[in-house]
């Protein structure tokens, strides 16, 4: 059997894990106060993003512990099960290198690893196409190999309400966060070569959805056949404009419509929203 691994950063939660037949181990968030929580076990997103506005202090997130991936793959070996880790980027994290670390620990050689060289959105997009890869019969080298082509074509784009918490977070230069912050401007970001990248701004929110369907349309288009995700923090009624936008504009069905969980939200801050997708130019064999 195929096991599947990621990290909560894909925002998949543990009653879509159970129907995707996913194991998710979860990041941690620790708090002003020292309290520390699992994203997605702990805490809802929404009862979090009431804390975190009124937090003075950016709250922290961290990798798992080692010895949760270090038993995960000692059972799976004892099962005679293959491994398929997919992670949020390296660049971001230290995730994968925390899995590969543990898979060393427990002297096991059945786990292959997928750097997804992306988070959240675009990191659970690379998780569905691996469960629809396994439900396919593929084996786990293909399932690997398709991810890695897969990700080539796979993006990110988000508009952000405040890139306080991305600068504060670290995850954003300072510069690119004071060009992207000036009164009434909404920054779009994405992920570029495994890290966050400013990648426009536009006034006001209606600007901001024009400037997102721009960019979706200069990163290739999306793809005519693989689902597309669309997130938001606080409001679902935020992915409104782009499921409109795919439907009367693109012609294709909605998106799939997912809350981004407290670990990306803490750096993507309240009233984030975007839309993770594959190109046009993807083919899987």
């Amino acid at each position: 059997m195929i096991r599947i691994l990621t990290d909560s950063a894909s925002d998949i939660l543990p009653a879509e894990a159970a129907q995707l037949g996913v194991t998710v181990i979860p990041l941690n968030v620790t708090l002003e106060d020292g309290t520390v929580f699992r994203d997605g076990l702990d805490k809802t997103p929404s009862e979090y993003y009431a804390q975190l506005a009124a937090c003075k202090k950016l709250p922290t997130t961290s990798q798992p512990s080692p010895e949760l991936f270090e038993c995960f793959f000692a059972e799976a070996a004892a099962a005679g099960d293959e491994v398929i880790g997919i992670f949020l980027s390296h660049e971001l994290s230290g995730t994968c290198q925390c899995a590969k670390l543990a898979a060393d620990l427990a002297n096991v050689d059945n786990v292959l690893f997928v750097d997804s060289t992306n988070v959240c959105l675009g990191e659970g997009l690379l998780v569905r196409l691996a469960v629809q890869l396994r439900d396919a019969g593929k084996t786990a080298v293909q399932i690997a190999a398709s991810l890695e082509h897969a990700k080539e074509h796979l993006h990110l784009v988000a508009a952000i309400d405040d890139l306080k918490y991305l600068r504060k977070g670290g995850r954003l230069p300072a510069a690119a966060a004071v060009a992207g912050g000036m009164l009434g401007i909404k920054p779009l970001i994405t992920i570029k070569e495994g890290k966050v990248a400013l990648a426009g701004k536009a006034r006001g929110l209606p600007g901001a959805y024009v400037a997102l369907f721009k960019k979706i349309e200069e990163l290739g288009g999306i793809h005519p056949t693989l689902p597309a995700l669309a997130g938001y923090t606080v409001a679902p009624r935020e992915v409104a404009p782009i499921q409109a936008y795919l439907q009367d504009n693109l012609h294709r069905p909605e998106a799939l419509t997912r809350q981004i969980g407290c670990v990306i939200g803490t750096h993507a801050g309240p009233g984030a929203f975007g839309l993770a997708f594959f190109d046009e130019a993807l083919v899987i064999e």
